[in-house]
């Protein structure tokens, strides 16, 4: 079990050159943009991070994470447990014309000063793996199919469909 905290901030090059393997938690509660993102948050993210050099010299970060979210229905907007996971390899770059080198399968990640934020990549990372949309079953849900049709729409609904082919026995001048 993973009780080790992560620094929120590394020297990554050193830690490519001696092949470092991190790994820890970093608390949920920290992550602003997550907040603002999908509302606050408590307990821990788990960590698992590699760092090295690659066969064609660059320096990367391997890295998993996992965390247990509570995020807003789409429909009734109360917490919905969700379990948050992703994989993910970065190629550690000092500038934007750097990072455009890089192949696809690599995320750029900014050194500034041979220092790299840790709070923000797995942050980052974290806000990437949220799912897109997130609803509850619908027994469990407090808002009913029902309740998601509202005005016009609602009305429209509950009347019987005209024919379609009335408006053609109209343009042909039959009624």
């Amino acid at each position: 079990m993973l009780t080790t905290r992560l620094p929120s901030r590394v020297e990554p090059y050193k830690l490519a050159a001696r092949a470092e393997h991190l790994e820890g938690l970093m608390a949920l509660d920290g992550f602003a943009r997550l907040t603002d993102e999908v509302g606050a948050q408590a307990g821990d993210c788990r960590v698992w991070l590699d760092f090295g050099i690659d066969a064609q010299g660059r320096r990367v970060i391997r890295g998993r994470l996992e965390a247990e979210l509570r995020l807003p229905c789409r429909r009734c907007l109360s917490p919905l447990a969700q379990r948050v996971e992703s994989e993910f390899l970065l190629g550690m770059v000092t500038s934007d014309a750097l990072a455009a080198e890089l192949p696809s399968t690599h995320e750029p990640v900014l050194v500034e000063n041979e220092q790299l934020n840790l709070l923000t990549v797995v942050e980052d990372e974290l806000i990437l793996s949220l799912p897109q949309v997130v609803y509850h079953d619908e027994a469990d849900c407090e808002v009913s199919r029902d309740q998601l049709t509202s005005g016009a729409d609602a009305e429209a609904a509950r009347e019987p469909a005209a024919s379609p082919f009335e408006v053609l026995k109209r343009l042909k001048g039959k009624h």
